[in-house]
């Protein structure tokens, strides 16, 4: 290991260290190590500024900003809370209900859209409704964090990592269904009764609900009709993203501008309100796992575990399935998706069956992303969530409770590979 990996990896833990210690904002933490690996690679010859440039994806971050304009828009509507309303009516005041609810919802509405998307408008309507009814807020925000995260694990267009594994392995968006489908339903349910029975006591008590129109909330008609429009135009466009050519960030932005023409709020009203910290944060990670990246220290250990495989699928398939989700708990599982499929692709794994090693690598990038804090932007965008609340989460509460759902999904993802491509003996 030379000088330039070992001070790359000190800066990655010396940047998680200070953020989970609190020593620093997280923002500033994850800014300063981007600062040292931008400044230690150009000195080290790891890579040039030219390069630097890129190392921010800045796709994701206009996706964040424009989706936080329409979803601040949609909250100051009062269509949050309307909707929390029907859901706690729905509900008949159980908070056992309520939390069910919530979790199915946040799965779902991963499945189509992007994690940052989900998280932004789960938030809001968990915020309005834990408010309303004066529970901890804290076990609707992980369960929903940990929901979005194992959502839209069987479909093409779920997370970025499955787009890049799709395009690599040639798999359609059927075969991802039907190849994962079953497994993501079965990991829904068991983790819903996981996360469940961790909660229970903390759920809240029921609370005898009296006879209400949600929609009598709402002070301002044309502005919440307006917001409704310009949400689910958000939600239409994205699931259309293929016939526009254009990229989910263009989407976001587009229809952040006609929220804010439609609905002529001060603009500088609604940047204001903005979780800037946690888009600083993301854009300053992204400089210190690219640096990581550009060491190689990822893909060298990876080709040698890989090697240890042989020619067998059930060995490959399952070391894909727990390095990767291990991996994921840590680095970025983009990154994980880019190292593993060139690896998976290359003549190591010629001649036996790729298509379990394809599903794990799907599963474990994806399982692996809530088990910690950093483990995902999803994790980020919760605790940021949380803070503009006045409530503060730390890394042992999240990692417990990460770590759990991420270990029984794992395990249980082990045993369906090996039953659904009958992996005994091959």
């Amino acid at each position: 290991m030379d000088s330039t990996t070992i001070i790359f990896l000190l800066i990655y833990l010396l940047t998680i260290l200070i953020s989970t210690t609190e020593l620093a904002p997280m923002s500033l933490a994850a800014l300063t190590g981007a600062l040292l690996t931008a400044w230690f690679g150009i000195q080290y010859g790891a890579f040039t500024y030219d390069e630097v440039l890129g190392f921010v994806d800045i796709r994701l971050l206009l996706l964040i900003i424009g989706t936080m304009v329409v979803v601040e828009i949609a909250e100051r509507s009062g269509l949050f809370r309307v909707a929390a309303l029907y859901a706690i009516k729905l509900s008949g005041g159980s908070p056992g209900m309520l939390f069910v609810f919530l979790c199915i919802a946040s799965a779902v509405v991963s499945m189509f859209l992007s994690d940052p998307t989900a998280m932004l408008l789960m938030a809001a309507a968990i915020a309005t409704i834990t408010k309303l009814l004066n529970y901890d807020p804290v076990p609707y925000f992980l369960s929903a964090t940990i929901m979005i995260n194992l959502g839209g694990t069987s479909t093409l267009i779920g997370s970025v990592s499955n787009m890049i594994i799709g395009m690599e392995s040639g798999m359609s968006f059927t075969e991802f269904l039907i190849y994962l489908a079953p497994c993501e339903i079965s990991l829904w349910i068991l983790t819903i009764i996981t996360l469940y029975f961790l909660f229970k006591s903390r759920l809240g008590d029921k609370k005898p609900l009296p006879e209400y129109d949600p929609l009598e909330t709402v002070t301002d008609k044309k502005l919440f009709y307006k917001s409704l429009f310009i949400l689910l135009l958000l939600i239409f466009l994205f699931l259309t993203l293929e016939r526009l050519e254009i990229g989910p960030e263009g989407v976001a932005l587009g229809c952040a501008i006609i929220a804010l023409a439609l609905t002529k709020i001060d603009p500088a009203e609604i940047f204001k309100e903005l979780d800037w910290e946690t888009l600083f944060f993301i854009a300053g990670f992204m400089f210190i796992v690219s640096g990581l990246e550009k060491t190689k220290i990822i893909n060298d250990f990876s080709v040698q575990l890989f090697q240890l495989a042989g020619q067998n699928s059930f060995n490959a398939s399952i070391l894909t399935l727990f390095f990767t989700g291990l991996a994921s708990m840590v680095i970025s599982n983009v990154a994980v998706a880019l190292t593993f499929t060139p690896i998976i692709n290359s003549q190591v794994f010629q001649g036996i069956n790729s298509i379990p090693i394809w599903s794990a690598l799907v599963l474990g990038t994806n399982l692996g992303g809530a088990a910690t804090p950093f483990s995902g932007t999803v994790c980020v965008m919760a605790i940021g969530a949380l803070k503009r609340e006045g409530i503060s989460v730390n890394f042992k509460e999240f990692t417990k409770i990460g770590l759990a759902t991420t270990v029984i999904q794992l395990a249980f993802s082990a045993l369906y590979l090996v039953v659904r491509f009958k992996l005994i003996g091959v």
